[in-house]
């Protein structure tokens, strides 16, 4: 098989940085010769997540989809259940390569080797820790309208629920200087909106400038249109982010807050570094400075010792508080995290009651927040490939459905949109709806 003939196809599952992590690789395949191919590739690849059990188990099926599907396909295994479920992936039938995050640097080489002969090994690991360089270049994957630019990897935090650390190892963050000019760089390509993410973006550091810095740094020496900020702990959103978002429009007024629990006590067990009372200063500085803003939140439910009084604090704590959505995880073991060797694991039943009750409190709010949004001209990008039905997103990270309108004449431009109404997706969530206020 030569290089010219071998197509592929990479299925990204999980974060932004996967997403990220992607369009590096799709860069790296094809300057090597590869040729990217949704239909019937002979290279398989799954860049993985696994940040819960259930997203590990998620690649194994994957798997075994592909191989009954397609038998003599290639499948690749890469990404973060490469690098921390090796030993359970080398019996795995099917996962004809692994190549684990310690050496993405060498992915094209390796898959050259192995369809070429010139190397029978299959597993491609080692110590994640020792892995001190960030690879640079990525963030347009082929389907996407935005760009995700990563400006830093790995964790310091070795949180008890999470076994992330171990799968990107230490926190590295890449300069103020490279990533200014990759913000050039995409938007001279035309991108309207550059997201800046990381496994910890709080760790960020590049000598004395941290996060905030950095983000004020690309706001005052690029023109990008929309500039996006992801997760972050309510602690490191700090004052000078707070004046940028009152001061900058080009700044999305869109925070994605990592939370995990309201409740001090579960905090602390989570191996958090901040209390309720941080939790409860962050919103009332959200609700100053960008009061029509958009937060949406990842919360575990049922975490080991998480007492009904402990998750009804958490509850009414947020129940009276500013945000848009909650994204839910019930708790699962994940193996190999320090949470997993607690012996006061719940009962799945009580997890569920749980995660169903908090769900049903971010529909009500997710739909009462929508409401609100009617009669309002929002700026909207289209997106190359709409999901859901809604063709745009607006800078406050509402997907919005509009009527009457090719959006392809008018894809990665920014739209004036009225909002007329609002429409139920599957899972009850809401989209807006609206008209083209301007062409």
């Amino acid at each position: 098989m030569t290089d010219t003939q071998t197509t592929f196809n990479i299925v990204t599952m999980g974060c932004k940085v996967n997403t990220y992590d992607t369009s590096l690789l799709e860069q790296k395949l094809e300057r090597s010769g590869f040729k990217a191919s949704g239909e019937n590739p002979q290279v398989h690849i799954i860049n993985s997540c696994a940040v819960t059990e259930k997203s590990s188990l998620e690649t194994h099926r994957y798997v075994k989809k592909i191989k009954a599907l397609h038998p003599g396909t290639t499948v690749v295994i890469t990404g973060c259940v490469a690098q921390v479920d090796v030993d359970r992936l080398k019996t795995l039938t099917g996962a004809d390569l692994i190549i684990g995050n310690s050496h993405k640097t060498e992915f094209e080489q390796i898959v050259k080797d192995h369809l070429s002969g010139k190397s029978s090994e299959r597993v491609f690991h080692s110590n994640i820790f020792k892995k001190d360089e960030l690879d640079e270049g990525g963030g347009i994957e082929s389907s996407r309208t935005r760009a995700f630019l990563k400006i830093q990897d790995g964790c310091n935090s070795f949180c008890s629920f999470c076994i992330i650390p171990f799968a990107r190892g230490k926190s590295r963050s890449l300069t103020k200087d490279h990533l200014i000019h990759r913000v050039r760089d995409l938007h001279l390509r035309g991108f309207q909106e550059v997201v800046l993410t990381g496994v910890h973006c709080g760790d960020y550091e590049d000598g004395v400038l941290n996060y905030s810095d950095l983000v004020e740094a690309v706001l005052n020496e690029t023109k990008i249109p929309r500039l996006r900020l992801s997760s972050l702990e309510p602690i490191e959103v700090t004052p000078k982010l707070w004046s940028l978002f009152k001061s900058n429009p080009r700044l999305c007024p869109h925070i994605h807050v990592s939370l995990q629990s309201a409740n001090s006590a579960v905090l602390s067990n989570m191996k958090r570094k901040y209390t309720q009372a941080d939790i409860a200063q962050f919103f009332t500085e959200f609700k100053s400075v960008m009061p029509h803003g958009f937060i949406g939140m990842d919360v575990i439910v049922g975490f080991p010792g998480e007492t009904d009084d402990d998750f009804n604090d958490t509850y009414s704590f947020l129940e009276k508080q500013p945000w848009t959505r909650i994204h839910v995880f019930p708790y699962s073991i994940r193996p190999g995290t320090t949470a997993s060797k607690r012996v006061d694991h719940l009962k799945s039943n009580e997890i569920h009651v749980r995660a169903k009750r908090l769900r049903a409190l971010s529909l009500q709010r997710q739909k009462e927040s929508a409401k609100k949004q009617v009669g309002l001209i929002k700026d909207v990008l289209i997106l190359e490939n709409p999901s859901h039905g809604a063709q745009g997103l607006s800078r406050d990270y509402w997907p919005v459905q509009i009527a009457e309108f090719d959006h392809s004449q008018y894809i990665n431009r920014e739209l004036k949109v009225e909002i007329t109404g609002l429409s139920p997706l599957k899972n009850s969530e809401q989209i807006l709806t609206g008209i083209v206020a301007n062409t």
